[in-house]
């Protein structure tokens, strides 16, 4: 495994993004209130750069006529289609079989680095 610096951390504040290339790979890098994630810029469905898809929360389960809005920051909806991941694991917010790929990061001496291997 090897680990690819990517960004300090005074490049991506809380709610930023950054999309950059390690082999060949595209791969957003997100600062979710204060902790950072690693994704895969390219959406299961048809290939979409997923990166390019905003941010935002979703629905929460609550009872018949009432929205909860929560998990702000946390999803990020493909431009394309609408398809939801989840930041945090890359799980689809509609089926436990779909997914997108989620790298490690580390956050060293104020450098992010993402871990490949």
């Amino acid at each position: 495994m090897a680990i690819f610096p990517v960004a300090s951390i005074e490049e991506i504040p809380s709610g930023a993004f950054k999309i950059v290339q390690i082999e060949q790979r595209s791969i957003g890098v997100y600062n979710v209130k204060g902790d950072y994630y690693a994704v895969h810029n390219y959406c299961p469905h048809q290939g979409a750069e997923l990166c390019k898809g905003v941010v935002c929360g979703t629905t929460l389960e609550s009872q018949v006529y009432e929205f909860i809005y929560g998990r702000d920051q946390e999803i990020l909806r493909c431009p394309w289609h609408g398809w939801e991941f989840d930041l945090k694991t890359g799980k689809s917010l509609f089926s436990d079989k779909v997914r997108t790929r989620t790298y490690p990061v580390v956050v060293e001496d104020g450098q992010i680095g993402i871990v490949i291997g």
